[in-house]
C-alpha cells in the first residue's frame, strides 16, 4: 500500500509547482462534467515539462497512477482518477507564440481556448474547433478528447488542427510527435506495419469518429502522423506539455440562418443536404430544449446554419441560397452580431439546460455524443427515440446535425439499483444501434468510462486488443489514466450519486425546484463550468469571485463540489461544521448570478445561507454577522433615538472608527457610511398633514386620486439614502399614482388606504413594527431570525395583501429577497408567495401601472452596472425600456460591484471586493463619455463607486426626479 506521506514528500521535494493533498483540492478534482466520481490522493500543478517529468517519476516509483486534467469539463469521466491529478490550468496555461504568417500558434495544455481566440482575432485568424465550453475548456483537454464544436463542418476536429506535440512519456522520455513517424515510441511503427489490413478496414468512415485510438492516422497514406494518433487518447499514452496548432482564416462577416422544421427528424434529414453549400455550421436542436421560442422562427426544431464571407452581403447571399435549398417551415436570417450571440447562447447552454426535462426531472450524460453518417441521422434519431420509449426513458437530442453527431441528456435513474441496471442495459442496446447505423460511440467527448467498456461492440475484440498493445508500448507500467479506453472500468461503477444520502436532509429553505431535496439541489451542478469564465459579456454576472481569484474553490462549480462531498461524508467528514466548505463559501458574494447565468440554475447564494445557518447553529458567529447581519436593528435604534449626527461624528474620529471596525469585523480599508439625519419615513410623515384616518400604511398623507402603490421603505432607503425614496415618491406621483407606505401597526383587516377611521382603543392594542425583507439575516445565514422578521412583516402586510396594490421596492437586493428568498424560506406560509407576487421594481411599476405616462427626456448617455440581483432575479427589460423612453442612451455593464451588501465590508474581503469592481464597473465608469449619468440602483453599488472611484452613482428614480424638477 502506498505511503501517502512519502508520496507527498517526494513530490514536494522534486516538483517546483504546488503539491496539494488537502481535502479541498481533492474534492475539487473528484468529478468532471460526467456521471462519475473518483477521489484522487492529491493534486499537482506543474510549472513546466520538467515538473511533469518529476511528478511522473515519483508517482511511478510509488505505483500511483497519474491523471492529466485541463478545465475538468469532460463528460465521459476521463478527467477523474484515484491517483495524482496533474492540473495544468494554474501555471502551464500560456500562449507561447503566434505566427500570423505561418498561421500557427504554440500553446501550453492549460491555455483556455478563448484566450487563444482573442490573441488570434486581431490577425484575422482563429482556432477552428470551438466546443460550447470554449470560455473554459483548455487546449490540452481538447487534444486529449479530440474536441470538435459547432464549426467542425468547416474546420474539422482538433486533430485536423494539430501540427506537432511535445509529450513526456510515463517513463520520462521527451518526444515531439508529428508527421512521418516523428516522435514515435520504440516499437510503434513495427506494430502498425504488422496490421495494415486491420487498420485500413477497421475504422468507420464518418466525420465524427472519436472512439478508440486513431491508429489509422499512422498509415503511410495518412502521413504516419503520430501527433494525430495521440489526439483523442484521453491522457492514457503520454502527458502533453506543449502543442503547435494550425489557425484558420476567420471570415470577415458572418450571417446566421435559423431554419424551422416541424420536428427534429425533419431537421436531421435536411442537414446533410446543406453541406454542399459549404456552411460554417449546421447545428440542430428541438423545442424541448428552448426555454422560450420567442425570437425563433416557427417550428418544433431548428437548424442553426452559419455562413461566412468577406462582406456581409456575401455571407447573407450564401445564407439565402441555403434557405432556398432547404425545405423549411419558416426561417430567420440574422446579420446583427449581438442578435447572433443571443441565439447562439441558446444552443451553447443546451449542455446545461438539457440536464432538466421540461417537468423538472433530472437528466444525465452517459450517451452524450454518438455520431452516425450525416445521411443516416434522421433514421438514427427515429430509432433512438424508439429505444428510449422501449426503456421508458426520455431525452432531448441536439447537437452537430451537419456531422451526424447528437448530444442528449437522458432521465436515467442513477440513484437506485433497478435504475442503474436499466442504464446499463440501455447503454448496450444503444451501442448496438449506433454500430448498426455505421456510427461511432463517441463523436466528440471521448469514451472515458462511459463508453470504453462497449468499444468491442464497435471495433470487435481484435481491434480492441490492438488498442491495448498500443497502450502498453506508450505506457508499459499502466501509469496514465487507468480505466479509460483500454481495460476500462464498468460503465456503471464509480457513479457520483451513489455516495449521496438517501434520506432527506433537514434544511431551512424549501428548494421548490428540487422537490425540497437539498442533495437534488446540489446535484444540479453537472460540471459544465460556465462559472469558470475569465470574462463576461453583456449583462452576465457569474462568477465574480472566480474571476477575481482564478481559483476553482471560488467558482460556483467548486463550491458545489465541496457541498457534494460534504453530503457524501467520505472526504469532507464533519458535515455542516466543515471548515473547507465554509472557507470556499466565504468569498461567495451572494450575487445570485449563478441563479440566472448557470445553465442549470444553481443558486449558490441560497446554498451559502443554508450552510451558514447550520454551520453556526448554537455557536458564536463572526463579528460581521452581528454588526452587519443585524444592521436593521442598529439603524433602527439610531433612527428612533435621532442620534445619526452623533454616530456620524464618532465615525469620523479616526481612532474610534478603527476600534469600531475592529470590533465589528469590518475591513480597515473601508469608510463607515454616514447615516441620514432624517429617515425617509420621518420625511414622509412631515411632507403633508396627516389624514384623519391615519390608516393604510401610516402614510400620513390624505388620499389622492390615482392607482394605489405601496412603497417599501427598505433599510438602505430608510436610513442611508432617503433621497432615493423621496425621488421615487416624486416620480410615482408625477406618473399619476397614489403612494402609501406599509403599515407600522397590525390593523384589523380593513384594506390599506381606504380612508376609514379606527378607534383609539384598537390603535392602542395593535402591535407596532416595521416591514423588513430580512436580507441581511439571509445573507449571513441567520435564518431563524430571518423567519421571525419575515413573519412579522407578513403580519403587517396583511391589509396590503387584501388589496390589489403592487409593492414597489427600490433596492434590487431587497426586491429579490422578497420575490424569491422569502417564499422559499417561508414555504409553509402562503402569504410569502402572495407578497412575492406583488413585488415590483420601480421601472416595472411605471410600466405596468402608469403605461401612458411619459418620462422627462434627458438625452444623455448613461454608464454603470445592472445590479446583480436585478439581472439574476428581477429582470432588466423594464428598466432598459424606461431608460430609452427617458432618452438615456447606452447600456450598463454586467458583473457585480463587489461590495455586495455586507461582503465587501467584511474583514478579509477588501481585495476581492476591489477586484470584482475592477472587472466591469469601474472600467465602465472611467471610459464613460463626458456628461454621462452614472446609474446604480443598489446602495452597495453606489457606495462602492463613491469609496473606490469618488464617483456619485444615482438611482434611476433620482435621475428622473431631478429632470422633473428642471422641467418648466
Amino acid at each position: 500500500m502506498t505511503d501517502l506521506r512519502e508520496l507527498r514528500a517526494g513530490l514536494r521535494a522534486h516538483v517546483r509547482g504546488e503539491v496539494d493533498f488537502g481535502t479541498t483540492a481533492r474534492a475539487l478534482t473528484s468529478m468532471d462534467a460526467s456521471n462519475y466520481r473518483r477521489v484522487p490522493v492529491g493534486v499537482v500543478s506543474p510549472r513546466d515539462a520538467d515538473d511533469v517529468a518529476a511528478a511522473l517519476a515519483v508517482c511511478r516509483a510509488h505505483g500511483v497512477p497519474v491523471v492529466p486534467r485541463g478545465g475538468g469539463t469532460s463528460i465521459a469521466g476521463q478527467a477523474t482518477g484515484f491517483g495524482v491529478v496533474l492540473d495544468f490550468t494554474r501555471h502551464m496555461n500560456r500562449l507561447l507564440s503566434l505566427d500570423p504568417r505561418a498561421r500557427t500558434a504554440v500553446v501550453q495544455p492549460g491555455l483556455v481556448l478563448d484566450r487563444l481566440q482573442e490573441a488570434a482575432a486581431p490577425h484575422g485568424l482563429r482556432f477552428g474547433p470551438d466546443p460550447s465550453t470554449h470560455s473554459r475548456c483548455t487546449l490540452g483537454g481538447m487534444i486529449g478528447n479530440n474536441s470538435c464544436g459547432a464549426h467542425s463542418v468547416a474546420w474539422g476536429t482538433t486533430a485536423d488542427s494539430v501540427r506537432e506535440l511535445s509529450v513526456v512519456t510515463p517513463r520520462g522520455g521527451r518526444l515531439r510527435p508529428g508527421r512521418g513517424w516523428a516522435g514515435a515510441p520504440e516499437g510503434l511503427r513495427e506494430l502498425v506495419d504488422g496490421e495494415p489490413a486491420r487498420l485500413r478496414t477497421g475504422f468507420p468512415e464518418l466525420p465524427r469518429r472519436i472512439s478508440g485510438y486513431a491508429l489509422d492516422a499512422l498509415l503511410p497514406e495518412n502521413g504516419a502522423d503520430v501527433a494525430r494518433s495521440l489526439c483523442g487518447s484521453e491522457g492514457t499514452l503520454g502527458v502533453l506539455t506543449e502543442a503547435v496548432v494550425d489557425l484558420v482564416r476567420a471570415p470577415r462577416a458572418r450571417v446566421l440562418a435559423v431554419l424551422g422544421y416541424a420536428d427534429e427528424s425533419g431537421a436531421a434529414e435536411a442537414a446533410a443536404g446543406l453541406l454542399e453549400h459549404r456552411p460554417l455550421t449546421v447545428e440542430g436542436m428541438a423545442a424541448d430544449l428552448v426555454p422560450s421560442a420567442a425570437g425563433l422562427p416557427r417550428g418544433g426544431a431548428w437548424l442553426f446554419v452559419e455562413t461566412g464571407g468577406e462582406t456581409e452581403g456575401e455571407a447573407r447571399a450564401r445564407a439565402e441560397r441555403i434557405v432556398r435549398a432547404a425545405d423549411v417551415l419558416d426561417f430567420l436570417v440574422v446579420t446583427d452580431p449581438a442578435r447572433q450571440r443571443t441565439l447562439w447562447r441558446i444552443r451553447e447552454d443546451a449542455s446545461g439546460t438539457a440536464t432538466r426535462m421540461p417537468d423538472g426531472t433530472e437528466a444525465w450524460p452517459g450517451w452524450e455524443d454518438c455520431a452516425v453518417p450525416p445521411a443516416r441521422l434522421g433514421a438514427y434519431l427515429r430509432d433512438f427515440r424508439g429505444l428510449l420509449a422501449a426503456h421508458g426513458l426520455r431525452g432531448a437530442p441536439y447537437g452537430h446535425f451537419g456531422d451526424g453527431c447528437i448530444h442528449v441528456r437522458i432521465d436515467f435513474d442513477l440513484l437506485t439499483g433497478p435504475g442503474i441496471a436499466r442504464f446499463r442495459s440501455f447503454s448496450g442496446e444503444l451501442a448496438d444501434l449506433v454500430v448498426a447505423h455505421g456510427g461511432s460511440l463517441s463523436g466528440e467527448h471521448g469514451d472515458g468510462q462511459a463508453r470504453a467498456e462497449l468499444l468491442p461492440r464497435m471495433y470487435g475484440p481484435d481491434m480492441v486488443a490492438l488498442f491495448a498493445r498500443v497502450k502498453d508500448l506508450w505506457d508499459p507500467d499502466g501509469l496514465l489514466n487507468p480505466g479509460m479506453l483500454v481495460r476500462p472500468a464498468p460503465l456503471d461503477a464509480n457513479l457520483r450519486f451513489s455516495v449521496l444520502p438517501r434520506e432527506p436532509v433537514d434544511v431551512a429553505f424549501g428548494y421548490p425546484a428540487d422537490g425540497g431535496d437539498f442533495p437534488a439541489a446540489v446535484r444540479r451542478c453537472v460540471g459544465v463550468a460556465k462559472c469558470r469564465t475569465a470574462s463576461v459579456s453583456g449583462p452576465a454576472v457569474m462568477c465574480p469571485s472566480f474571476r477575481a481569484t482564478g481559483e476553482e474553490e471560488h467558482s460556483t462549480r467548486g463550491r458545489a463540489r465541496l457541498l457534494h462531498e460534504m453530503l457524501a461524508g467520505e472526504l469532507v467528514t464533519d458535515g455542516w461544521r466543515s471548515t473547507e466548505v465554509r472557507d470556499a463559501l466565504d468569498l461567495c458574494l451572494s450575487c445570485k448570478g449563478c441563479r440566472s447565468d448557470c445553465p442549470v440554475g444553481v443558486d449558490m447564494a441560497t446554498y451559502k445561507a443554508e450552510f451558514l445557518h447550520h454551520h453556526y447553529a448554537g455557536r458564536r458567529r463572526p463579528a460581521a454577522h452581528y454588526a452587519m447581519g443585524r444592521l436593521p436593528v442598529w439603524l433602527g435604534w439610531v433612527g428612533r433615538t435621532r442620534s445619526a449626527g452623533v454616530v456620524n461624528n464618532l465615525a469620523a474620529v479616526g481612532p474610534l472608527a478603527r476600534v469600531a471596525k475592529r470590533l465589528g469585523g469590518i475591513a480597515p480599508e473601508r469608510e463607515i457610511p454616514r447615516v441620514a439625519g432624517e429617515t425617509f419615513t420621518r420625511w414622509w410623515r412631515g411632507r403633508r398633514p396627516a389624514a384623519p384616518s391615519g390608516y393604510g400604511g401610516g402614510d400620513g398623507a390624505a388620499p389622492v386620486p390615482g392607482r394605489l402603490v405601496v412603497l417599501w421603505p427598505d433599510t438602505f432607503t430608510e436610513h442611508l439614502s432617503p433621497s432615493v425614496g423621496r425621488a421615487a415618491v416624486r416620480v410615482l406621483e408625477a406618473a399619476g399614482l397614489r403612494v402609501a407606505l406599509p403599515p407600522t401597526l397590525r390593523p384589523d383587516g380593513r384594506p390599506v388606504g381606504d380612508g376609514r377611521s379606527r378607534s383609539a382603543l384598537r390603535l392602542l392594542a395593535a402591535r407596532r413594527g416595521r416591514v423588513c425583507c430580512g436580507l441581511t439575516y439571509l445573507s449571513t445565514g441567520q435564518l431563524d431570525r430571518a423567519r421571525t422578521v419575515l413573519r412579522r412583516t407578513l403580519d403587517l402586510m396583511e391589509p396590503v395583501l387584501a388589496t390589489d396594490a403592487p409593492v414597489v421596492v427600490l433596492e434590487p437586493s431587497c426586491a429579490a429577497a422578497l420575490r424569491t428568498d422569502a417564499p422559499e424560506l417561508l414555504h409553509d406560509d402562503p402569504r410569502a408567495a402572495r407578497l412575492a407576487a406583488r413585488v415590483r421594481t420601480f421601472a416595472e411599476t411605471l410600466e405596468q401601472y402608469a403605461p401612458d405616462w411619459t418620462p422627462p427626456h434627458l438625452n444623455r448617455p448613461v454608464t454603470g452596472q445592472t445590479h446583480c440581483h436585478q439581472h439574476a432575479v428581477l429582470g432588466e427589460d423594464p428598466d432598459r425600456r424606461l431608460r430609452e423612453a427617458a432618452g438615456l442612451t447606452g447600456g450598463l455593464s454586467g458583473g457585480c460591484c463587489g461590495l455586495a451588501g455586507n461582503f465587501g465590508f467584511e474583514k478579509g474581503h477588501y481585495e476581492v471586493s476591489v477586484a470584482c469592481a475592477e472587472d466591469q464597473l469601474l472600467p465602465s465608469v472611467r471610459e464613460a463619455p463626458d456628461g454621462a449619468v452614472i446609474l446604480a440602483d443598489g446602495y452597495s453599488c453606489r457606495t462602492q463607486l463613491e469609496q473606490l472611484a469618488g464617483a456619485r452613482g444615482r438611482h434611476l428614480a433620482e435621475v428622473l426626479a431631478e429632470a422633473l424638477e428642471e422641467e418648466p
